[in-house]
């Protein structure tokens, strides 16, 4: 088997949770072989390198093995080689927003206390 879609390919590799994830994030312009922009029938195959972002994580993988059908996870971590650089330490993240929805009205005592507490673990206190 010389090569397969990228989009049965990250589908079958567990590295999107449906083919139709898949091709959404192809078509969503998320998918990248060799540095080119992917469509769901762009071909991947041994030595390419996939860039995507799914479910808002970025992932950098080199492909090693072509696999069609969906393989258990430890299978499935044998066909790529993982590049994706490690995510930064909890002290440079940003710290999380309050967001409420428009329209909630004013908080309540225990939405107040979760504000309060929310803002001293992010040292805003």
């Amino acid at each position: 088997m010389e090569g397969t879609r990228v989009d049965r390919w990250l589908w079958a590799v567990r590295l999107t949770k449906t083919r139709a994830d898949a091709a959404e994030a192809c078509r969503g312009g998320h998918v990248r072989v060799n540095d080119t922009p992917a469509k769901p029938a762009t071909t991947v195959k041994p030595g390419d390198t996939v860039r995507t972002r799914v479910y808002d994580i970025p992932r950098i993988v080199e492909v090693t093995k072509i696999v069609e059908k969906r393989v258990g996870a430890p299978v499935a971590v044998t066909c790529y080689v993982d590049h994706t650089p490690p995510p930064p330490p909890p002290e440079e993240r940003p710290a999380p927003v309050a967001v409420r929805e428009r329209g909630a009205g004013r908080p309540t005592k225990r939405d107040r206390r979760l504000i309060d507490a929310l803002r001293e673990h992010a040292g805003e206190g």
